[in-house]
């Protein structure tokens, strides 16, 4: 929907602020000298705290009277419904109205050289990769992350260069505008990261994601560029109905910047990239280093990699950015370490990304008992539909731990809840001890009882699992404390 905004619009509501894309969004307004205002509901951090260090209130819950009588401009996140009260004061006041990715498009791409990261796995990584690297070569890039570049503390940038760097999500725009977040953005350069089955609340099945990105690439522009990742077949497919150059990138063999020799080290990880053809660095072999774990991570550096030489960036410019990059929040983040335990977060809850993160932490780090702890939320997660992948997923891990599905919130048919308790079954049929607690204070409860000095727990939620994590370390430091007292005494 395009509705008209006001001439010189100076205040903007925005419905469902606390979303990581909202978030950003209301950063970048602010910084652009507009006043915002905003609402929410269920809201943890990182976003809670990120708007709080950003100055801007919001309020808890969704009220008519949330909306400012003088606010111009209603911005309508995409968790919103048309019977949000909220959404109905807007149409009864006759104030315009627009999604977010519309927002983004009108006040940060704008008429910008649009980079933009899809695919069903490693948009978040790949976007404040490409984001930093951009920012450390120069380039005054604005961008727009799906979580807290910790380089920046935030996840927005205005900037005054020429690139805007978003990542771009398959997920529906708004309840009146049900086409992809990612259409909006309009991009000249795509890196398209991998495609799979998710969102099972809106899509009935990959064929009908597969068509919106179909389109997605087919509206390129000619003179735009497209880096596939060759490591997955239904992107290569998909690559080939592009209109513009095409640049793949990984570890198959006719990637056009091939990855080989990827080893994990102290810091990260390591590997090389071979590239083929006549075009930029065609024909050379180039030595990396990467401070993130986990063969998948090689393939986010990798894009990059092309994208910034086909930009014009030499190699040695772009490891000194890949060397100072610190990452995302929530993605293999590390939250602390109490009585030898060492507790990480995580964003995944598909089976793809549950499996590499498992094997980026284990091979991060080598000899220690790893902990795989998961709740279910998003509506493909705790729904049935990846019931039979989910054992082959945590299989890599030593201990899993299981929390019952959020909420059971399935209607219209659409899903069946997951049964935690048969994927635990699942696991101990192939040699792992696996348990299913019910809820974040049981999964809590067993973590304290039974980890031991050495091990990793790898805690992994699109949600906030009840902050599981903090609540985690300072039971263990209490834990601890005993111990410690009882050792001074002898």
């Amino acid at each position: 929907m395009a509705m008209d905004i006001p001439p010189n619009l100076s205040r903007v509501h925005l419905m469902g602020i606390c979303g990581t894309a909202m978030a950003a969004l209301a950063g970048t307004l602010q910084a652009q000298g507009l006043r915002v205002t905003g609402s929410d509901q269920h809201v943890y951090p990182p976003m809670s705290d990120h708007l709080a260090a950003l100055g801007i209130r919001f309020a808890e819950g969704y009220r008519a009277e949330n909306i400012p009588a003088d606010a111009q401009l209603v911005v309508v996140g995409n968790v919103i419904q048309a019977s949000n009260p909220e959404a109905q004061e807007a149409v009864r006041r006759g104030l315009p109205y627009i999604s977010m990715a519309e927002a983004v498009r009108r006040f940060a791409i704008r008429d910008r050289y649009s980079i933009v990261i899809a695919g069903t796995h490693g948009k978040t990584t790949t976007t404040a990769l490409m984001a930093h690297t951009l920012v450390e070569l120069g380039a005054d890039p604005g961008f727009l992350v799906g979580g807290i570049a910790l380089n920046f503390s935030s996840n927005f940038r205005v900037g005054n260069g020429r690139c805007f760097v978003i990542e771009g999500d398959e997920y529906d725009t708004a309840y009146f505008d049900k086409r992809p977040k990612f259409f909006h953005y309009a991009p000249t350069a795509l890196i398209f990261t991998s495609l799979e089955f998710d969102h099972a609340d809106i899509y009935p099945d990959l064929a009908a994601i597969r068509r919106q990105f179909e389109r997605l690439v087919a509206g390129l522009p000619r003179e735009g560029l497209l880096v596939a990742c060759a490591d997955d077949a239904q992107v290569m497919d998909v690559a080939a109905g592009a209109p513009c150059p095409v640049v793949s990138y990984g570890h198959a063999g006719q990637a056009a910047c091939r990855i080989e020799g990827w080893r994990a080290t102290a810091e990260g990880c390591a590997f090389e990239t071979v590239h083929r053809g006549e075009g930029e660095g065609g024909g050379d072999r180039l030595a990396w280093r990467l401070p993130l774990p986990g063969r998948h991570n090689a393939q986010n550096a990798a894009a990059v990699i092309a994208l910034a030489r086909q930009l014009g960036h030499p190699p040695p410019a772009i490891q000194g950015a890949f060397s100072s990059f610190r990452g995302v929040k929530r993605r293999q983040e590390v939250r602390g370490e109490a009585a030898g335990v060492l507790v990480i977060d995580d964003f995944a809850h598909h089976p793809t990304a549950i499996r590499v993160t498992i094997e980026a932490i284990r091979a991060r780090y080598p000899g220690r008992r790893l902990w795989a702890v998961f709740e279910p939320r998003s509506f493909t997660a705790r729904s049935d539909r990846f019931q039979g992948e989910f054992g082959a997923a945590f299989a890599g891990a030593d201990r899993v731990v299981l929390a019952n599905p959020f909420r059971s919130d399935y209607s219209a048919g659409k899903a069946r809840p997951l049964d935690s308790g048969a994927v635990a079954a699942e696991l101990r049929g192939r040699g792992v001890w696996a348990e299913a607690c019910g809820d974040a204070t049981a999964v809590l409860a067993r973590l304290v009882e039974l980890t031991q000095a050495g091990d990793v727990v790898l805690v992994m939620s699109n949600g906030g699992f009840d902050n599981l994590h903090e609540r985690l370390l300072a039971a263990l430091r209490a834990r601890q404390e005993p111990a410690l007292h009882g050792a001074r005494r002898a």
